[in-house]
């Protein structure tokens, strides 16, 4: 029998009086990753709705002047009276810090808001809050100011739906910015869509003249998520490998498929919640995917081509996979929640990865022979890796100094303090070394078109002379063995022209890092530096220009005599001396740099995978779709 969810079910734990002092403990930061955290909490209960089976449909809308509204189908807030509180259960969960339905796991066997604190964090940092809660066959109303009840919760009409709409406009003292990134939401609903199978999420831009819309229903769920992920990509097997089950109330989802590439894309849920840093339910799906792979090799005749184990690293060669685990009491290390801690649950996912892998295995050894012989091939290069590792270090032990002869150091030898821009072509180069101020700046030259990391092994990458000396520079080692406490520069600063090549090359740098030394971005360690476009003259004086409108403002206040203004377009940084490159583009004080984040990691890897990717048809697609968004090309 299904327990009520009334006023009883709603327990209060303390008030709200910390979290205008300190949003950033409750929201990671009162940046844009903070106010879109808002969003999240007030979906994260409609989507709890949902997990329980009493919700099928959630709508958010950005309405005009950064409103956010959110709506759903499920039971709606209870709005009777607490029996020990004596107001309305829809005031304490608005208003109180752990008020809840989600602490006795009655109402709510699991959630992804188990804190408690999520709706009255975004009343309490809201310059205002409404919420209509349609239930009983009406519709309940209350008002908020900074987090306080303008008058008790009332009826307004009545109503033949059941659910609940919250409406807030973010407080623009705490936060930095008030404007939501349509693309950044999208991309976390359509995440929360796969994990919740049957349960459709919309977003609703309405702030454009063409309201933009996004719909997301997936009846594969994690199925669909896997099949999303490897658009573009040539699969080993057609059929994706689903494995589910459940033990001591933990419930665990797990989908599987290969393909040819040589990346890991791993990601792994709790609650719905993206566990970005991992814990123990992915150690759990690790072990037994090793495990499992192991004991199918030794029955192979692939055993005898290979002289050890299959590591971790080999069986996830070429893997795409989504694991979600639904857990009643999970233990999160930090309020962002990125990581599990429940010890039980990795024995959990790993005896049922083990028993139900072996199942699906058995019956489809096609997809065992296809696996064995790219993680067989993976072990190979691993080995070839090592040795080339150890001849690397050799050669460096046998060097003086250890580092590059392209390289030009800096005298600063603390790395906070330290930069590194890599520059395209020698002449640039040059320009760079006698420009910089050698005390913190250090330049290393790329020569000729990089490696493409996407289409190889890393023995070929440690080995590759145009690599080579950016990892010895960086000096933290690559892929597995990277350590980003070792990194000698806390900026890395991608300097290429501002053309077509110096475009591939820049992407070509970046897949690299986001590829072998993924931290270095995760840490906002790259930058993109920004040269000017235009030289323009104008009686004896100079000016620079980033863009073609900063080039119009210019000549638009210096007057149109074309006798007496001179405007270059710079085709390379070879064309600067170094007075110049430093003044426009290495100064602190003066120059543009782009920070490299990677907000969406699903996208991240969908855009590297389609950029640099072997298949040609997905990259034609993405161009012929965002051909009339280019600037500044060059023929």
């Amino acid at each position: 029998m299904e327990s009520s969810y009334s006023a009883h079910s709603i327990q209060v734990l303390k008030g709200l009086e910390a979290v205008r002092k300190r949003p950033g403990m409750y929201i990671g930061s009162t940046g844009i990753d903070g106010l879109h955290h808002l969003v999240y909490e007030v979906v994260d209960n409609s989507v709890d709705e949902a997990m329980q089976g009493h919700c099928t449909e959630i709508l958010v809308v950005l309405e005009k002047n950064d409103i956010v509204r959110v709506e759903d189908n499920g039971r709606g807030i209870p709005v009777d009276i607490h029996p020990t509180e004596g107001v309305s259960a829809l005031e304490l969960v608005m208003t109180k810090l752990h008020a809840g339905g989600k602490f006795d796991k009655k109402s709510y066997k699991v959630s992804g808001g188990l804190h408690g604190v999520g709706v009255s964090v975004v009343n309490a940092l809201s310059t205002w809050c409404e919420v209509f809660v349609h239930r009983d066959g009406k519709i309940y109303y209350q008002k908020y100011r900074i987090g306080v009840p303008e008058e008790p919760v009332k009826v307004v009409g009545e109503s033949n739906k059941r659910g609940t709409i919250v409406r807030f406009k973010a407080d623009d003292t705490i936060f930095e910015t008030v404007t939501y990134n349509f693309d950044t939401l999208s991309n976390r609903l359509r995440e929360l869509a796969f994990l919740n199978k049957g349960l459709k999420i919309s977003i609703r831009d309405e702030r454009l003249t063409q309201p933009k819309v996004h719909d997301f229903l997936f009846e594969g769920g994690i199925v669909s998520f896997v099949q999303y992920l490897n658009e573009g990509k040539k699969v080993l097997h057609n059929d994706v490998i689903y494995l589910s089950g459940s033990r001591d109330d933990v419930e665990v989802e797990v989908a599987i498929q290969y393909n040819d590439t040589y990346n890991e894309m791993m990601f792994s849920f709790v609650n719905d919640i993206n566990t970005r840093e991992g814990g123990t339910h992915l150690v759990g799906f690790k072990s037994a995917l090793t495990r499992t792979l192991n004991e199918y090799l030794k029955k192979s005749k692939l055993a005898k081509k290979l002289e050890e184990s299959l590591s971790g690293d080999d069986v996830r060669e070429g893997l795409t996979a989504v694991l979600s685990v639904k857990v009643p009491n999970p233990q999160f290390e930090g309020q962002t929640k990125g990581k599990l801690g429940n010890s039980e649950v990795k024995g959990i996912v790993e005896s049922l990865v083990n028993e139900q892998l072996e199942l699906f295995l058995d019956q489809r050894p096609d997809i065992v022979a296809a696996i064995l012989e790219k993680t067989v091939l993976a072990a190979k290069a691993r080995i070839a890796a090592r040795q080339a590792r150890d001849a690397t270090r050799r050669k460096n032990v046998m060097e003086s100094a250890g580092l590059p002869g392209k390289l030009a150091d800096c005298s600063e030898k603390d790395p906070a303090k330290c930069e590194l821009f890599i520059v395209e072509g020698d002449s640039a180069g040059g320009s760079a070394k006698m420009g910089r101020d050698r005390t913190f700046q250090a330049i290393l030259a790329l020569w000729g078109k990089m490696l493409n990391v996407e289409k190889t092994r890393i023995e070929k990458i440690i080995s590759n002379e145009k690599l080579q000396p950016i990892i010895a520079s960086i000096g933290a080692g690559i892929g597995d063995t990277f350590d980003i406490s070792k990194i000698r520069y806390h900026k890395i600063i991608i300097m290429a022209d501002a053309d077509v090549d110096g475009s591939h090359i820049r992407t070509l740098l970046l897949t690299f890092f986001y590829r072998y030394m993924r931290e270095l971005i995760e840490r906002g360690h790259v930058y993109l530096a920004m040269p000017p476009l235009y030289k323009i003259t104008y009686e004896k004086k100079v000016f620079y220009a980033y863009n073609d409108e900063e080039k119009d403002r210019i000549l638009a206040q210096a007057g149109r005599d074309p006798e007496k203004i001179t405007v270059q377009r710079y085709k390379g940084l070879g064309e600067m001396n170094p007075e110049q490159l430093w003044e426009t583009t290495m100064d602190p004080k003066r120059r543009n740099i782009i920070q490299v984040h990677m907000d969406d990691a699903v996208e991240a890897e969908r855009i590297f995978t389609t950029l640099m990717g072997e298949e040609v048809e997905p990259r034609r697609q993405f161009i012929e779709e965002n051909a009339l968004a280019v600037s500044n090309l060059d023929v």
